[in-house]
């Protein structure tokens, strides 16, 4: 399955973009291979620019990297949710309050990343556990439909996103 191959009707506007930008392999390629790229880019960083920020009250490196961390944990539990049919709407997020009620810039990179790897690893056994129809099936997120795999590519993009973020705005 691939990012193109998603249905209208599996995502909202509110994660096109996201969609979008996740790549055009199989999810769970792209979950493994995005991670791998993402580490490698991150580590290529100068160690001096984990604590930098580009404005004032902008988010540092490391406070990014824990809300990938954090984004991903809750795109996860979202798609065990649908996955299982629950029907209950999920709620949305303060990206903003979660990023000020971590210790992130405390932590040295190296903790962030293998938090981040660990994390992605057990997401990728949760997306090889589900089968082709948990996989279509349908629930709210954030007031936006959105499909079991829909929230898989969403995790990609999410990613990929904040890394351009980093080459653009950081680097």
């Amino acid at each position: 399955m691939k990012a193109d191959q998603l249905l209208e009707n599996e995502y909202g506007s509110a994660f096109h973009t996201y969609i979008e930008q996740a790549g055009e392999g199989n999810l769970i390629e792209e979950l493994e291979i995005s991670l791998h790229d993402f580490i490698k880019f991150v580590q290529n960083i100068p160690m001096d620019k984990f604590d930098f920020r580009y404005a004032e009250a902008k988010w540092t490196i490391k406070e990014i990297i824990q809300h990938v961390i954090d984004t991903e944990r809750i795109f996860a539990y979202r798609a065990l949710r649908i996955s299982r049919n629950d029907k209950t709407p999920l709620s949305g997020f303060d990206e903003n309050e979660y990023v000020v009620n971590t210790d992130a810039n405390q932590r040295n990179i190296q903790s962030l990343l293998t938090e981040l790897s660990a994390v992605r690893h057990s997401n990728l056994f949760l997306y090889k556990s589900f089968s082709v129809e948990q996989l279509k099936r349908i629930g709210t997120a954030s007031n936006n439909e959105i499909s079991v795999r829909a929230l898989g590519f969403v995790t990609i993009g999410h990613q990929k996103h904040h890394q351009r973020i980093f080459e653009e705005r950081y680097l």
